[in-house]
């Protein structure tokens, strides 16, 4: 059994953290709040729609709408598990996170962006599917295989997870217990601990690259068959444009991610305060666009949006 990390003849009686919010901006808590305030209400309206729209319309009941599904969840449960606490960081001063607190916010946010990730992958597929493969879509995503493809994305993300936490966890915590973050990122509360962290980050980066590589390569490979398919068919120029989004969105999800990842672990001439930024803006931003990229773009979500919105309005 684990020993109490802030049981250390050094350490302080406290069993909590402290989170800063983002160094050098802390006279700026009211601007800051807004901003993501703002973000955290668009990111649970256009999934909760997304959500309820695909709950309710029986029509949308193909492989694309699950995986639409999927990751409307693994985004509201990822920016929830953060934006709360920055709320009340920075307009109610309550910087203070408990032990266990802290390592269930670090699994949830490190476990979704791993989700996430998958799921992408999985959309990525899906599209190649239904454009290479028509006749057989089908077949080949079937309910079975979906619900292995969503298992598959959770126990990838707890083989990385579950060492990841246990590592940190049984770090010794005898140093300063104030976070020079938002929220409890991996090796800016790993940094805290009187023993070497470097095993952990290693393992965080190794893991994070993997996974981010193998994911990128698939994904990029994916679109790449898409457009070599549909080049020089009228619907070239629409694949273009929907390859062109998606490709957008998951480059301001993963770049931010990897550079925020790669700057925590090595030292690196960027300022804390513009990682910290990075690190809550690569969160927090794709789960405000991808509602409206990958499902208001979708012609049935768009339609069965306006069907809900108009008969509504008509038994008003």
């Amino acid at each position: 059994m684990a020993s109490d990390p802030f049981n250390h003849p050094n350490s302080s009686s406290s069993s909590s953290f402290i989170l800063v919010g983002v160094p050098s901006l802390e006279a700026f808590p009211t601007c800051l709040g807004i901003l993501f305030c703002s973000g955290y209400m668009i990111a649970l309206v256009g999934n909760g729609v997304v959500l309820l729209v695909i709950g309710l319309d029986n029509s949308l009941r193909d492989p694309i709408h699950c995986f639409l599904a999927m990751l409307a969840v693994i985004d509201v449960v990822m920016v929830t598990s953060i934006i709360p606490k920055m709320l009340s960081v920075f307009w109610l001063n309550s910087t203070e996170i408990g032990y266990m607190a802290c390592f269930v916010q670090m699994f949830l946010v490190h476990s979704t962006t791993s989700e996430e990730s998958g799921v992408l992958l999985a959309m990525a597929v899906d599209r190649y599917v239904a454009i290479c493969h028509p006749l057989r879509y089908q077949a080949i995503l079937n309910r079975q295989t979906i619900a292995q493809i969503g298992l598959a994305i959770v126990v990838r993300a707890l083989l990385f997870m579950v060492p990841l936490t246990g590592m940190v966890t049984n770090l010794p915590y005898c140093r300063s217990h104030v976070v020079p973050h938002s929220y409890c990122e991996h090796m800016a509360v790993a940094k805290l601990a009187c023993a070497d962290p470097r095993p952990s980050g290693l393992y965080s980066v190794a893991g994070s690259s993997l996974i981010v590589g193998m994911d990128m390569a698939f994904i990029a490979v994916s679109y790449g068959m898409i457009l070599k398919t549909v080049l020089g068919k009228k619907s070239c120029w629409k694949a273009f444009s929907t390859c062109g989004c998606h490709i957008c969105v998951m480059l301001l999800y993963y770049i931010p991610g990897i550079v925020s990842i790669y700057a925590q672990q090595f030292s690196s001439s960027i300022p804390v305060h513009a990682q910290v930024l990075l690190a809550d803006l690569y969160l927090t931003l794709p789960t405000m666009l991808n509602p409206i990229v990958y499902s208001m773009r979708t012609k049935q979500i768009r339609q069965a949006v306006l069907k809900m919105l108009f008969s509504r309005k008509v038994h008003a």
